[in-house]
């Protein structure tokens, strides 16, 4: 995904600055190093179940303020440093908009993907 590339579609919609005062954007990365025991780590596998990603994209986005979510991730396998989720959420208010970003992330990681780490 190219972010500047998609914010810029976003912003010729129509309605875009009648509903649009933030856009959050969350952007998951490959670490070199495991949350567990801080271990290295030389790759990562993934896999997404993208009807439920859908789901709360959906669910989300009928949450007051939000005019539009947008989820980028794919199933395979990953390097540090490589991209591995994106998230955009565009809306009136930080107050309507923070939330939505946080707790749609630890959803969609707890819920709709499993990922390996590898040692290297």
């Amino acid at each position: 995904m190219d972010i500047s590339k998609t914010i810029a579609e976003l912003k010729k919609r129509p309605d875009f600055n009648d509903n649009v005062g933030m856009i959050l954007i969350h952007n998951g990365v490959v670490r070199s190093w495991s949350r567990q025991d801080h271990a290295n780590v030389s790759g990562l596998a993934t896999e997404v179940n993208h009807e439920l990603i859908e789901e709360l994209r959906r669910e989300y986005l009928k949450k007051p303020g939000i005019y539009e979510i947008i989820i980028e991730t794919e199933s395979g396998n990953f390097q540090p440093g490589d991209d591995l989720l994106f998230i955009i959420v565009a809306g009136d208010l930080r107050e309507h908009i923070k939330p939505v970003l946080s707790d749609l992330l630890d959803r969609v990681k707890a819920e709709a993907i499993t990922k390996k780490e590898f040692s290297a």
